[in-house]
């Protein structure tokens, strides 16, 4: 296929397309009756164990997957990211946040340089000052150890990180390692965000991670100048050295802040902020919070437990994404059936369902990287494309999402589920008396519901239950709601690494096959800079009390009228900051 031949061109693309009429006329309970069929469609790996035999595709179907994944160059590509290419062709930019979870002795170049010492340097240095913070050798400005962090970041400096603090809080093994100690995520330049994080706290036991690659990203560096301003009153300025640190790549801009340049850790221009929880956004603060060191029995000495836990689990399924074929890889296989689901079926939107409180926050994290990565409508090459790509994604844990848009997802629209469940909860609950105890309850529940979307409930066997005739049609299920599940035998640090690695990859695939570019983000640009023309007139009309121009009239009519209902607001304040 030329670069500049779009991937609905291609015979594979409309094979496909025919084939996908065929497969509508087969329902889901007829396929799931071919047991060689199901035996197909389960893939084991590492102990995860992928079940896709509820997707409406047979193994033609797949073939036909896999013959379009070669039209589309797919392995090539993967092979161009890990060889640091710069295959982020709008940005000229390598994509390699792989390097990020690679071994020490790996090689990964970017532009003829090996970045995987520049990775393990960061990665020394964050373990040196987590171990501080930690042990009380570095102590705030009154001498008092810092128990309490603050990490200022938005989107992905601020998704990924929290899914994975939310997922190890209740590992026994973290939590027990962050005993006495608090880790919150500061995003939104709303000030009740900063009224919430701060609540509690008291800014002498309190660090401040400023998380941006430019220093710049504004509503980051507000919400930094507000944290800066509540350490500075209670403590001097002075004390902003002892108190913040960053994460970013502009040393003066860190400097001109107030913070020591030699307390900012690195990260780099191959790493997409949606892919940067493996980098120091998400492993300083998750290293201050659960330790960066424990000692495993299995090594010699000490292992990095981020590396030898969390990023070990993302590398695992670097490797396995990088050299298992298509059949047996995991990523490949999720992403390959995204776009049938997609492109062929016409199916929007995607629920991504974990039976496990601990991945609340997993979900939110994949809706940004899918969707900023995905919801493009020009090729690689700048085409406009006549299909639809990326999806609606999102999702709730099971059972919560059950009694909340389940309804949906069996008798309203068609939204292919991934269930994801866990054998060992990291919580135990036993009750004597009990059926079963509390996670076989959850599980039940796990195992139940792609049946249910897959098979559904005909009027037939309803009035065989003696259902009333007038509600047969309200309790039909038409069933044939395709979806797929993962199995993890444990939700520790290392299968939460290769969780996030499975999706991240999976995202990749969609927008390789697409002929997409899945690393850029210009679609957040256009309202940053409309909001920078708001911004200047808000000020000219606070302080010089200018009326609002240059708008259209819907918008002109609203800033009136914010304007004017918010008229008390000072033009000039002294700082005020919140107090809950």
């Amino acid at each position: 296929m030329a670069s500049s031949t779009l991937i609905c061109e291609t015979q594979p693309w409309k094979d496909l397309k025919s084939h996908v009429e065929d497969i509508k006329k087969t329902h889901l309970r007829e396929l799931l009756s071919d047991t060689d069929r199901c035996k197909s469609m389960m893939v084991d790996f590492d102990g995860i164990t992928l079940d896709y035999s509820r997707q409406r595709a047979t193994p033609g179907t797949m073939d036909k997957l896999y013959n379009l994944a070669e039209t589309a160059h797919l392995k090539e590509k993967i092979n161009r990211m890990f060889n640091g290419e710069r295959i982020n062709s709008t940005e000229n930019r390598s994509v390699l946040h792989v390097a990020l979870r690679a071994p020490r002795d790996a090689v990964m170049q970017s532009d003829g340089k090996n970045v995987v010492p520049d990775v393990w340097n960061v990665l020394d240095k964050i373990k040196d000052f987590s171990e501080r913070v930690r042990n009380g050798s570095w102590v705030g400005a009154t001498g008092k150890a810092l128990t309490d962090v603050i990490s200022v970041g938005i989107g992905g400096s601020f998704l990924g990180p929290l899914f994975v603090h939310t997922a190890l809080q209740t590992d026994p093994e973290a939590s027990k390692c962050a005993t006495g100690r608090q880790l919150r995520f500061l995003a939104n330049v709303d000030p009740i965000d900063v009224a919430r994080n701060i609540a509690g706290l008291k800014p002498e036991t309190t660090l401040v991670l400023v998380v941006s690659k430019t220093f710049t990203t504004a509503e980051t560096m507000l919400n930094a100048r507000t944290l800066r301003a509540w350490i500075s009153k209670e403590l001097g300025p002075s004390a902003v050295a002892k108190h913040m640190v960053a994460i970013s790549t502009n040393l003066t801009l860190v400097e001109k802040f107030g913070i020591d340049p030699n307390n900012a850790f690195a990260f780099w221009d191959w790493v997409g902020g949606r892919y940067s929880v493996c980098s120091a956004v998400g492993v300083l603060p998750l290293s201050i919070q659960y330790g960066f060191t424990v000692v495993e029995k299995y090594v010699d000495k000490k292992f990095l437990f981020f590396y030898s836990r969390f990023l070990k689990g993302a590398s695992s399924i670097d490797q396995h994404f990088y050299s298992t074929p298509f059949e047996k890889n995991l990523p490949v296989l999720l992403g390959i059936l995204s776009v049938w689901n997609v492109s062929f079926f016409g199916y929007p939107a995607s629920a991504i369902l974990p039976y496990s409180q601990a991945l609340e926050k997993f979900a939110p994290h994949i809706q940004q990287v899918s969707m900023e990565s995905n919801g493009k409508g020009v090729s690689i090459d700048g085409k406009p494309l006549p299909f639809e790509t990326g999806e609606i994604d999102f999702g709730e844990p099971g059972t919560n999402g059950q009694h909340s848009f389940y309804q949906l997802i069996h008798q309203g629209r068609v939204v292919p589920c991934d269930f994801i469940g866990i054998v060992k909860s990291q919580q135990p609950v036993y009750l004597e008396g009990e059926v079963v105890n509390n996670h076989d309850e959850l599980m039940s529940n796990f195992f139940a519901q792609p049946d249910a979307l897959a098979y559904g409930k005909t009027p037939e066997e309803l009035l065989k239950e003696n259902v009333l005739q007038h509600l047969v049609p309200h309790k039909t299920f038409s069933g044939n709601r395709p979806s797929l599940s993962l199995l993890l035998p444990s939700l520790d640090a290392y299968k939460i690494g290769q969780l996030l690695a499975i999706y991240e990859h999976r995202v990749a695939v969609q927008g390789f096959i697409w002929g997409i570019n899945s690393f850029d983000q210009w679609g957040v640009e256009l309202g940053k800079s409309l909001a920078t023309q708001v911004r200047k007139q808000l000020h000219a009309s606070r302080v010089k009390g200018e009326s609002a121009e240059g708008f259209n009239f819907s918008t002109t009519t609203m800033l009136t009228k914010y304007l004017k209902e918010s008229f008390d607001v000072p033009a000039n304040p002294p700082t005020i900051l919140p107090r809950i």
